[in-house]
């Protein structure tokens, strides 16, 4: 069976090193926010070109802390309403609630599954103070368009990367030169979340997030919700939380983080043979502007496919040993915990979650499997 994701094949490079950052955590006697924190957080935050990165528990806190953080601001406020695509994973809505703040669902474009800013603007009320993008699958959102809007009607922008660490704007730049998924180096008022959640492109061994922003008062405001309110110990300035990167999970982060780039290549690579060797028309490919060599902006964190038979397909895919995933079954419109959207209608959202299936794609996916897999669904 080709698995769909082999987390323990991917880490095994990194496990001499894992063991030697254990080993160092442990003489080091400090377990949390210590030396492995700030080393990952400066490295991050030039990783992304940002001037600031706070480490979190995990990518969704991450998402609830920057709302918090720009409502302790005055930048927000409860009640507020945050342009968020109808069918982008539920944690994205989870955030907005979470904050007290009111999720506004926007369809996304059919090609490409991110929001389409199109249908952005008819969506703004008074009420509306943010638009959260969502980089879905690894594919960076449409931002200039959308910071565009967001600079028209006073709006902030945030951004959900949590599946694009290492996406590029700049897409005929190299890594060191490039403006990645932090689009506050074109919008100030932007921020932007991560999870580094095992399964993403640069992940831990546990849970882990991360917030990356050039505001200075908002990164100070997150360092201190995120300690339970408290810059300095014991004295509370905000009703705060407890969600902080985890020592060990950051040196095993600030382990695998100088590998990133070269792991998100492999990737295209793969994608690049999907794309242009897939050829069956029950089969709809992904739409990418990735076939030139330096273009960036997508590094597949996911390779998302369409069929109108997607259980007859996954089967198919299963009986020849080759293991699928579906990103998502249940659009958050449809979902129980959400019984007042329950009636509304996204048709093109629809339509992606009853037809999207996801093959296969790794760093350490060889190519005789990435051959194995596109003769497989040439033949179907």
């Amino acid at each position: 069976m080709i698995p769909f994701l082999d987390l323990k094949k991917i880490n095994e490079p990194y496990e001499t090193a894992f063991q030697e950052k254990l080993k160092a955590v442990l003489a080091n006697g400090w377990y949390v926010l210590g030396n492995e924190v700030k080393e990952f957080e400066t490295g991050f935050a030039n990783y992304c070109g940002a001037k600031y990165c706070i480490g979190t528990g995990n990518g969704l806190d991450a998402l609830v802390l920057i709302f918090k953080g720009y409502i302790q601001l005055g930048k927000l406020q409860k009640g507020d309403e945050v342009i968020v695509p109808a069918n982008t994973y539920i944690a994205s809505i989870l955030a907005i609630l979470q904050a007290d703040l009111v999720p506004v669902l926007v369809e996304p474009k059919l090609e490409t599954y991110n929001i389409d800013p199109d249908l952005i603007t008819e969506k703004i009320t008074p009420k509306t103070k943010a638009i959260l993008a969502v980089h879905l699958y690894g594919q960076l959102a449409e931002m200039d368009a959308i910071n565009e809007i967001a600079v028209a009607n006073n709006l902030l922008v945030v951004e959900d990367a949590a599946q694009a660490h290492g996406a590029m704007r700049n897409q005929e730049s190299t890594p060191e030169t490039a403006d990645r998924t932090d689009e506050v180096l074109k919008n100030q008022k932007s921020s932007v979340a991560y999870s580094f959640y095992p399964g993403k492109n640069l992940g831990a061994l546990g849970d882990g997030g991360a917030v990356t922003t050039n505001d200075s008062e908002l990164a100070k405001t997150i360092q201190s919700l995120r300690n339970y309110g408290s810059e300095r110990k014991y004295y509370n300035d905000y009703i705060g939380v407890n969600s902080r990167l985890d020592e060990l999970q950051a040196a095993f982060l600030n382990v695998k983080l100088p590998y990133l780039d070269i792991e998100n290549e492999r990737r295209r690579v793969i994608a690049k043979r999907y794309l242009s060797e897939i050829k069956n028309d029950k089969i709809i490919l992904p739409t990418v502007s990735l076939l030139g060599k330096k273009q960036s902006n997508h590094v597949f964190h996911l390779f998302v496919i369409r069929t109108q038979n997607r259980i007859e397909l996954q089967d198919y895919l299963h009986q020849n040993n080759i293991q699928t995933v579906v990103h998502y079954p249940v659009p958050p419109h449809n979902q129980k915990a959400l019984p007042n959207w329950n009636h509304l209608s996204f048709p093109i959202t629809q339509k992606i979650h009853d037809q999207v299936l996801s093959l296969p794609i790794s760093p350490v996916l060889t190519m005789d499997e990435v051959s194995f897999i596109v003769a497989i669904l040439n033949k179907y």
